[in-house]
């Protein structure tokens, strides 16, 4: 899909960005796992959380391929701060697809110069993938609602202000998913935030587990204004995850094979740059080539995004395809930086621990499967 000028423009002010402000800086906040606060608000002030918010609420408002390929230039420099745009952007995504004229009016203005920053909640403790195992539960009280229970790895939870929540306001309703609501819920009283999760990657950025306990919420806080929609809102708003997970994985495989293509030429043994030798140029072909067709795979579910139609099927293979190549072409650089690969010195142990977040978030790559022949049978069934 073809980007308008201004697209393309902003795309190369995010690359500037990555090689001036962040590939520089990143071992530092690495380190000790610190929160990068001046990059997260240099991004507020180049418009980077108002991607997809309409430009009548004050947004940068660009297509679907755009906002990918921004989430990649992220990734490429550090996947921690495409990870901060990411649930950001689903709920923002929510809201104006789905949200009242009330709701968009009162959070996507805030959302798009990131004075408001949203994340969402779906993931519960005992649960993992298998969301119509919720547990969290919204129950009527007076004129609102009373929420309980849980939910874990929630990124950016520590330093949101809207948390796009998940959760059952019907408990009788067959089947479950049929009773569950996405609630707007702003942190306050009964909401304990825990300290960040130790992670192996993805360091900077925070996750934290949620614990609700009969927080108020009030009834204008469910999204689109009518309760037990939120199944289906929510698998729309997986759709742009999905893509935003691929493209993520896509600017890792694109960091890890500039990285083994420069040092390929650099290095030399037997006396010539190690690319020539037959093993590691393979090597790099087949990153080369793998990179480019999860990068494609990514735009097409974005252009299916942007068309109106339902992407489940194409984000699901985007998000798995995408998540495998970049664990690999990690791996393969490590193996063509030999010795060095596996160390601190170089950024392709970062990549290698960064990876396989993309393989087990948003769904794991075996719920990918899933919903992939679900769809394939779906659009192609027989009799």
């Amino acid at each position: 899909m073809a980007l308008t000028d201004d697209e393309t423009q902003l795309v190369a002010l995010v690359a500037e960005f990555v090689d001036e402000r962040v590939r520089p800086r990143v071992r530092a906040f690495e380190a000790d796992d610190s929160y990068p606060a001046e990059l997260i608000d240099e991004m507020k002030t180049l418009g980077f959380f108002g991607l997809l918010v309409p430009a009548d609420h004050g947004g940068v408002d660009v297509g679907t391929a755009c906002f990918a390929r921004v989430t990649e230039e992220l990734a490429r420099g550090w996947m921690s701060l495409a990870g901060a745009i990411g649930g950001h952007s689903v709920i923002t995504y929510l809201i104006k697809t789905f949200g009242t004229p009330e709701q968009r009016a009162k959070y996507l203005p805030a959302m798009a110069d990131g004075g408001v920053r949203a994340t969402m909640a779906l993931t519960e403790p005992g649960g993992g993938s298998d969301l119509q195992a919720m547990r969290t539960v919204a129950a009527p009280d007076g004129d609102g609602y009373a929420v309980t229970g849980s939910k874990t790895w929630i990124s950016n939870a520590a330093h949101s202000g809207l948390i796009g929540l998940l959760c059952i306001t019907d408990r009788d309703a067959e089947p479950a998913h049929g009773g569950m609501s996405v609630l707007l819920v702003e942190p306050g009283d009964g909401l304990t935030v825990s300290p960040k999760l130790p992670k192996l990657g993805y360091r900077g950025v925070e996750a934290c587990e949620l614990v609700f306990e009969d927080m108020a919420v009030p009834a204008d806080a469910v999204l689109g204004g009518t309760p037990n929609e939120g199944w289906v809102q929510m698998m729309r708003g997986l759709e742009v995850g999905r893509i935003q997970v691929a493209a993520r994985a896509v600017g890792v495989g694109q960091a890890a094979l500039n990285d083994a293509v420069r040092y390929a030429q650099e290095r030399e043994s037997f006396g010539k740059p190690i690319w020539q030798h037959q093993s590691v140029g393979n090597l790099l072909a087949d990153m080369a080539t793998k990179v480019r067709a999860a990068r494609l795979l990514t735009l097409d579910a974005a252009e299916k995004l942007d068309a109106g139609e339902r992407a489940d099927l194409e984000a699901g293979m985007a998000k798995l395809f995408a998540s495998e190549t970049a664990m690999q072409v990690a791996l393969d650089a490590i193996r063509v930086h030999g010795g060095y690969g596996y160390s601190k010195e170089y950024d392709v142990e970062r990549y290698f621990r960064d990876a396989p977040l993309m393989i087990v978030g948003e769904g794991t790559n075996e719920i990918q499967r899933t919903v992939i022949a679900t769809q394939l049978i779906a659009r192609n069934r027989i009799g």
